[in-house]
C-alpha cells in the first residue's frame, strides 16, 4: 500500500477517534449512534496509524 495521507490528516483523525472514544467511554454517547460513531473512530484511528484511507484511492483525481 502506497500512504496517501499526509500528517495533518492523520492528526485530525486522530483527534476525533480520541474525542469519540472519550465520549463513547464515558457514557455521553450512547445506543446506536455510539456504536456507529465508534466504528468511524477506529476505522479513523486504524486509517491514521497505516497512513492509508481507501476512499481517496477512489475519489482523488489523478493528475495528469
Amino acid at each position: 500500500m502506497k500512504k496517501n495521507m499526509g500528517a495533518t490528516d492523520k492528526l485530525i483523525r486522530s483527534i476525533i477517534g480520541i474525542i469519540i472514544a472519550i465520549l463513547y467511554y464515558s457514557g455521553i454517547i450512547t445506543g446506536t449512534l455510539a456504536i456507529v460513531l465508534l466504528a468511524f473512530a477506529i476505522i479513523f484511528l486504524l486509517t491514521s496509524f497505516i497512513s492509508f484511507c481507501p476512499l481517496y484511492t477512489t475519489f482523488r483525481h489523478k493528475h495528469q
